[in-house]
């Protein structure tokens, strides 16, 4: 199976690299370290990959940015009479901030995992998301859970508001993200100040 690895650290590369390799199933077709040459080398290649494995950090790059681009890409292909099957896509990433866990599976991750977690659990983390599974580790899922307390004071779309202003998003853009008007926008945000007993907008990035 061939897999396709996003990620500028090249120690963690290569401990990557080796560790499937030495299976004797996974082959690592080709490495990236920015979403720029990712998506370059999935449009000069025939096929998808069986597995891509995504870092969140790419230098200036945010890398949950892949995701709409590899919607494109096969959303292109599906126009040109070849649809292809997407890859699951695992995002191994050193942050552990439950906001960004969250984001990862909201934009369309198959399954989380720490940097700092092991051998076995990365195979592990590999072949339950294969078989079509979400792989979350019990770490990262006490994360959540503990989180999930601190939104429960919010309604869905005030919650989707507030991970929108933690990527720094203007009420432009969240407008637009949201399909709804600008004013609409201003009201969530104060019925979030409400809540909260916040005054501006890096009080809500710190939730």
């Amino acid at each position: 199976m061939e897999v396709l690895l996003i990620d500028d650290h090249p120690m963690l590369n290569a401990g990557i690299v080796s560790i499937l390799e030495q299976t004797g199933i996974f082959k690592i077709c080709a490495q990236a370290q920015s979403l720029k040459e990712a998506i370059s080398v999935i449009e000069e290649s025939k096929t998808l990959p069986s597995l891509i494995i995504l870092d969140m950090l790419l230098g200036e790059d945010n890398g949950l940015d892949f995701f709409p681009m590899l919607d494109n890409y096969c959303y292109n292909k599906k126009a040109e009479g070849k649809p292809i099957k997407k890859p699951p896509v695992l995002v191994c990433s050193a942050l552990g901030d439950p906001f960004k866990i969250r984001a990862a599976f909201n934009s369309g991750a198959a399954g989380f995992l720490s940097k700092t977690s092991g051998k076995d659990e990365l195979l592990k983390a590999i072949d339950t998301i294969l078989s079509g599974n979400v792989y979350i580790s019990d770490e990262v899922n006490i994360k959540l859970k503990e989180n999930s307390s601190v939104y429960a004071k919010f309604s869905k779309r005030e919650i989707a508001v507030i991970d929108l202003i933690k990527l720094n998003k203007s009420n432009k853009q969240i407008a637009d993200a949201l399909s709804i008007s600008l004013r609409t926008v201003e009201n969530y945000i104060s019925k979030i100040y409400f809540k909260t007993g916040f005054s501006s907008r890096e009080e809500i990035q710190s939730l």
